[in-house]
């Protein structure tokens, strides 16, 4: 099938080599402007831009997409279909018309459930036990399309961002393979979105890593899982910002923010309800590390106040 594709990240780049894998003929690939990056903030491709360079695909980084100059090049390569994953760019309805078959967009959650541009964050941050993939034919909305296939995932105590975006990835990729075998099919049989159950996952901010130490444990957990890789939850140990990256709930009580316990386990520090024992924690220009590397560079002391 002849295929623009449109997607930026790690996510979108599995769903990009499963195409190609399947023989489909990517006719052009669209993908955000390069950005600064690193230390040195030097223009970095996006993956999805380096996947198609080394199989030659043509690549198409514009910063909108709402004139005709700028629709002009997809108008071009007239393809069948549209697939969209994780490209954030709005894609007004003039674009969505173009392929002949329509705009696909591979989400990252069962849909009406988590619309928006964090929907792996929100459902583990929500406590979710299960999210998934929502093959959708795209309109105009904001991820309001009918849904032409969903594929369930469990989220498990383990799962952290990191890891339920990959195993999300991998099932989003088989997912947009096999909805094009059968796309005629699946598309006259497309189901409406309900009204019922929908929510929003608003976009990640780097404002929410603070720990409010207020907050029951189980939920500060929650955070710690939903924020790796990024932002990251954050605390105050003086002067020195940590990370802290993992950890698990415990019944224990105490004075919210105050250190109970410290050793090769962990540092259990008290919450609103129960505790928290961090055990994987960073320092500023240091590695993550476990809570037995962490503390051989510095002591914390029980009763210190993390705030």
């Amino acid at each position: 099938m002849k295929i623009i594709f449109a997607g930026t990240p790690e996510f979108a780049a599995s769903a990009l080599q499963a195409l190609l894998d399947a023989g489909h003929e990517v006719v052009m690939v669209l993908t955000q402007p390069d950005r600064p990056a690193g230390r040195g903030m030097k223009l970095l491709a996006s993956p999805v831009k380096q996947l198609a360079e080394r199989h030659n695909i043509t690549v198409y980084q514009p910063e909108k997409l709402r004139t005709a100059e700028q629709q002009a090049p997809l108008t071009a390569v007239d393809a069948e279909v549209m697939v969209v994953a994780a490209y954030g760019i709005i894609l007004p309805q003039v674009v969505l018309d173009m392929p002949h078959l329509g705009c696909l967009n591979i989400h990252a959650s069962l849909l009406p459930r988590w619309r928006g541009a964090a929907p792996i964050q929100r459902a583990i941050q929500a406590g979710d036990t299960e999210t998934g993939i929502t093959i959708m034919q795209m309109d105009a909305g904001l991820d309001t399309g009918a849904m032409l296939s969903r594929h369930a995932v469990p989220i498990t105590n383990a799962d952290s961002t990191r890891s339920l975006h990959d195993k999300l990835a991998e099932y989003g990729a088989q997912a947009i393979v096999a909805a094009l075998q059968n796309l005629p099919l699946l598309q006259s049989n497309a189901t409406p979105q309900p009204v019922a159950g929908v929510t929003y996952a608003e976009k990640i901010r780097k404002e929410e890593a603070g720990i409010d130490w207020q907050m029951p444990a189980a939920d500060i957990v929650l955070r710690l899982r939903a924020f790796d890789p990024f932002p990251g939850c954050t605390t105050l140990h003086g002067d020195t910002l940590i990370k802290c990256w993992a950890g698990t709930a415990s019944s224990e009580q105490g004075v919210p923010g105050t250190v109970l316990a410290v050793d090769a386990q962990g540092i259990l520090v008290a919450a609103g309800k129960g505790a928290v024992r961090l055990t994987e924690l960073q320092r500023p220009g240091a590695k993550r590390l476990g809570a037995r590397d962490f503390l051989a560079g510095g002591k914390l002391q029980v009763g210190e106040i993390l705030r």
